[in-house]
C-alpha cells in the first residue's frame, strides 16, 4: 500500500511539474526570450543533468552506449524526430496560444497512438475507442472554432503548432520503445536531450539570443528546466516503476489540468466556456483510452 501511495504521489507531482514548466516557458516568452533559445537551454541543461545522474549510477552502461554507433544513431533519430521536434513545437504552440491550450492539444497524442496501433494491427477500433476518437476530434474543433464554422478562435499558427506537437509527442512515445527496454529511460532521454540540444543550438546559433538572466526570470528558468524536465522525468519514471506504466499514464492526465490552472493563476489567461468544453472533451478521450488500458492490464491482457 505504501509503495502504491508513494508511486502515485510521484507521478502526480511529475504531471503538475510538467504543467508548471509550460507556464514557465510562456512567462519567459512573454519577456521576449526566443523559442529557439529556450528549446536549446532546456534540452542542453536537462540532458546534461539527467545524463550525469546515469553516469553516477551506471558509468559502464554509458560507456557501452557511447561506443555503440548503431545505438547512438537510433538515439539521434529519437532525439531529433521525437524530443527536439516535440520540445520546439510545444513551446511554439504556447507562444501562439497559452500553456493550457497547448498542453491540451498535445494530449491528442494518445488518440493518435490508438489510430496508429489500429492501422498497424489492421484491426478496427472498439466502440470505446471510436468514442475516444470522436470526442478528441470534437474537442479540437470546439477549441479551434468555439463552435463557429468558418472562423478560428485560435490563430492558424497556434492550431498548427498545437496539432504538430501532438504528432511529435506520438513519435516521442513510439520511437524509443526498444531503446528504453534495453538501456533504461534516463539514459535514453538524457542522452537524447543533450544530442538534440547540441544539434538545435548549433543549427540555430542560439547563443546569439539574449537569455536575460534577471532576478524575476530565474524562477521561471528553474521551473522550465529543473522542475519541468529534470525533476518531472525522474519523479515520473520512479513513480511508474512503483505503480506501473498504465496507471502512471492515467494519472499523468493531470498535466493539462495543471497547465490550465497555472495559466489562469500565474499568467492571468482568460478561458471561455467553449474552451473548457473542448478541453474537457479531449481529456475525456484520453481518460477513456487510459481506463481501457488499466482494465485490460488488470485482467492480464497487456
Amino acid at each position: 500500500m505504501k509503495k502504491s501511495f508513494n508511486g502515485t504521489i510521484l507521478v502526480v507531482l511529475a504531471a503538475v511539474s510538467w504543467g508548471l514548466s509550460g507556464v514557465s516557458g510562456q512567462y519567459l516568452m512573454k519577456q521576449g526570450i526566443s523559442v529557439n533559445l529556450l528549446t536549446s537551454l532546456r534540452m542542453l541543461l536537462s540532458g546534461t543533468i539527467l545524463l550525469a545522474l546515469v553516469i553516477w549510477k551506471q558509468p559502464k552502461q554509458v560507456q557501452t552506449v557511447l561506443s555503440d554507433k548503431k545505438t547512438l544513431s537510433r538515439i539521434l533519430v529519437f532525439s531529433i524526430c521525437g524530443l527536439l521536434f516535440n520540445q520546439f513545437s510545444y513551446l511554439q504552440a504556447i507562444h501562439h496560444t497559452n500553456a493550457g491550450t497547448a498542453t491540451v492539444l498535445q494530449y491528442l497524442a494518445p488518440v493518435l497512438v490508438l489510430a496508429v496501433v489500429c492501422f498497424k494491427d489492421r484491426s478496427l477500433p472498439t466502440l470505446g475507442e471510436v468514442a475516444a476518437i470522436l470526442l478528441a476530434t470534437l474537442g479540437t474543433f470546439v477549441i479551434a472554432t468555439h463552435g463557429q464554422l468558418g472562423s478560428l478562435a485560435l490563430t492558424p499558427a497556434g492550431l498548427f503548432w498545437g496539432l504538430f506537437s501532438a504528432v511529435t509527442y506520438t513519435l516521442y512515445m513510439f520511437l524509443p520503445i526498444k531503446l528504453i527496454q534495453r538501456w533504461g529511460s534516463l539514459l535514453v532521454i538524457g542522452l537524447g536531450m543533450l544530442m538534440g540540444g547540441l544539434v538545435f543550438g548549433l543549427s540555430t546559433q542560439s547563443w546569439q539570443y539574449n537569455p536575460q538572466f534577471q532576478a524575476d526570470n530565474l524562477l521561471a528558468y528553474f521551473g522550465l528546466i529543473i522542475v519541468g524536465s529534470v525533476f518531472a522525468y525522474t519523479a515520473f519514471l520512479k513513480g511508474v516503476s512503483l505503480i506501473g506504466a498504465v496507471k502512471g499514464s492515467l494519472l499523468a492526465t493531470i498535466e493539462p489540468i495543471a497547465a490550465i490552472f497555472f495559466s489562469a493563476a500565474i499568467m492571468k489567461e482568460v478561458f471561455y466556456p467553449m474552451d473548457f468544453l473542448g478541453m474537457l472533451l479531449i481529456i475525456l478521450a484520453v481518460l477513456i483510452i487510459s481506463v481501457r488500458d488499466l482494465l485490460a492490464a488488470s485482467k492480464g491482457k497487456i
